[in-house]
C-alpha cells in the first residue's frame, strides 16, 4: 500500500537525513558502540545540517516547522540505519517541547541557540532508583532559599546523562506527598554539587550514554525554574503523547526493516538443497509478519497525521506505543530465529536490532502502563 502521509518536502528531508547518516554517523558508529558514547562532533554536525530543533522558531536558530512528520522521517531513517545511539529524537521530540512551550523569553534566548546548534545536549531526569512510572514515588527534592533552590537527590537510567549540558530535573518542591508538588528545574553542566555516576552498561544501544545523576546541595537559580511552580505533573502529562509517538514510530520502522532484511535472507539462504523461502513454514512466518506490519503501519500513519494536526489524544498515543513496540519485539525475535546461527552473531543487523530494540516496551511508559491508561479511559 502506498503511503500517503508524506509530501515531496518530507521526502527531500529524508534524503538529507540519509546523507547525514552516511557521512557523519555510520562510518563512526562501530567505534561509538565500543566507546559507549557518541562523539560530540556528531551532535554539532547534526546542528549544522538542520536536524536539531526542527520545531524551534527560526529566530533562535531552529527549523521553524512544528510538523511532526519531519520528526517521524528522522526516527524512521535512524532506525533503518541501526543507529539509535545518537538520541536526536530524545533531544528534539521529548525535551524540545518543554523548552519551546514552557521557557520564558530569557530562558529561550539563553538555551535554544545551543540546543539547535548541538552545542547544548539535553536530558530529562525523571526516573529514580525507587520511582519509575510512578511520579508519586519521586524523592529528589528542592528547598526554596529565596533567590535559589537547593537540590538534593539522585536519578538513574538517564539517557544522554553523560553528554548532557542541560538536564531538566523533576523534583519535589513541597513537603506534601502526591504527584502535584513537583516542579521542573534546569540543572546546567558545571553547577557545584551536580555529579554524574557511571555510564551504565546496557545490553543494547551501547553508544547511547545512559547514566546515574547525583545532586548534592546544588544551587539552582530561580531563573532555572521551567514552567509553573508545582506544575510538573501537568507539564509531563502534556508532553507524553509526543514522546510515546516518537517511540512508536521507531518501533514500526524497526519491524518493517527487520522484515525486509529477513525476506532477503530466506531467499538467499539454502537448507536441504533449496532456499528457505521454499519452505511453507517460512512463507507463513513472513506472511504473518508482513500483515501485522501493514496493519500497524496504517494505524501509526493515522496517528502521526493526527498528531501533526494537533488532534492525537493520550489514549491513542498509548495504543500506538504499546502495540508498535510489542510488534517490534515479536518481529525481532522471529527474524533472529529465521536467521539461525547467523542471527546470534553481533555483526548481523538482526542481532543488533534484537538487543537495541528491547528497551522500547519499557521506556516512555511500559506496555503495562499503556494498557492501564487505555483501560481507565474505557472503564473508568
Amino acid at each position: 500500500m502506498k503511503r500517503q502521509l508524506y509530501t515531496a518536502d518530507h521526502e527531500a528531508f529524508r534524503e538529507t537525513v540519509r546523507t547525514f547518516l552516511a557521512k557523519e554517523v555510520l562510518p563512526h558508529y562501530a567505534q561509538w558502540e565500543k566507546d559507549g558514547i557518541v562523539a560530540r562532533d556528531a551532535w554539532r554536525a547534526a546542528g549544522r545540517q538542520g536536524l536539531l530543533g526542527l520545531a524551534v522558531d527560526e529566530e533562535y536558530g531552529g527549523g521553524g516547522n512544528a510538523d511532526f512528520r519531519y520528526s517521524a522521517v528522522l526516527a524512521e531513517e535512524f532506525t533503518r540505519a541501526g543507529a539509535p545511539g545518537i538520541a536526536l529524537g530524545l533531544h528534539n521530540d521529548i525535551i524540545g517541547p518543554y523548552l519551546t512551550s514552557l521557557a520564558t523569553e530569557e530562558q529561550r534566548r539563553r538555551w535554544l541557540p545551543g540546543f539547535c546548534s548541538g552545542e547544548l545536549i539535553t536530558a530529562i531526569a525523571m526516573t529514580e532508583p525507587g520511582a519509575g512510572s510512578d511520579l508519586q514515588g519521586i524523592r529528589t527534592s528542592a528547598e526554596d532559599r529565596g533567590d535559589h533552590w537547593v537540590l538534593n537527590g539522585s536519578k538513574t537510567f538517564i539517557s544522554n546523562g553523560i553528554l548532557a549540558d542541560l538536564v531538566i530535573v523533576v523534583a519535589r518542591t513541597t513537603p506534601e506527598g502526591g504527584a502535584h508538588g513537583l516542579s521542573l528545574l534546569v540543572v546546567e553542566r558545571g553547577m557545584e554539587g551536580f555529579e554524574r555516576g557511571r555510564n551504565l552498561d546496557k545490553i543494547g544501544q551501547k553508544s547511547q550514554d545512559t547514566a546515574e545523576l547525583f545532586f548534592h546541595d546544588v544551587r539552582v537559580p530561580k531563573e532555572n525554574l521551567l514552567g509553573e511552580l508545582h506544575g510538573a505533573f501537568v507539564h509531563l502529562m502534556t508532553n507524553l503523547a509526543q514522546e510515546r509517538m516518537a517511540i512508536a514510530v521507531a518501533g514500526i520502522a524497526a519491524a518493517e526493516h527487520l522484515l525486509e532484511i529477513t525476506t532477503r535472507h530466506v531467499k538467499e539462504r539454502e537448507a536441504f538443497g533449496r532456499p528457505l523461502a521454499k519452505l511453507q513454514h517460512i512463507r507463513f512466518e513472513i506472511a504473518e509478519m508482513a500483515t501485522e506490519c501493514a496493519v500497524t503501519r496504517a494505524f501509526l500513519d493515522r496517528c502521526i497525521a493526527d498528531h501533526a494536526d494537533g488532534r492525537l489524544d493520550a489514549v491513542h498515543a498509548s495504543m500506538a506505543k504499546w502495540w508498535a513496540t510489542e510488534l517490534q519485539k515479536r518481529v525481532a525475535d522471529r527474524c533472529l530465529q529465521l536467521h539461525g546461527g547467523y542471527g546470534y552473531m553481533a555483526e548481523f543487523p538482526v542481532a543488533r536490532a534484537f538487543t537495541d530494540g528491547r528497551i522500547q516496551t519499557i521506556y516512555g511508559g511500559t506496555t503495562e502502563i499503556m494498557k492501564e491508561i487505555i483501560g481507565r479511559s474505557l472503564l473508568g
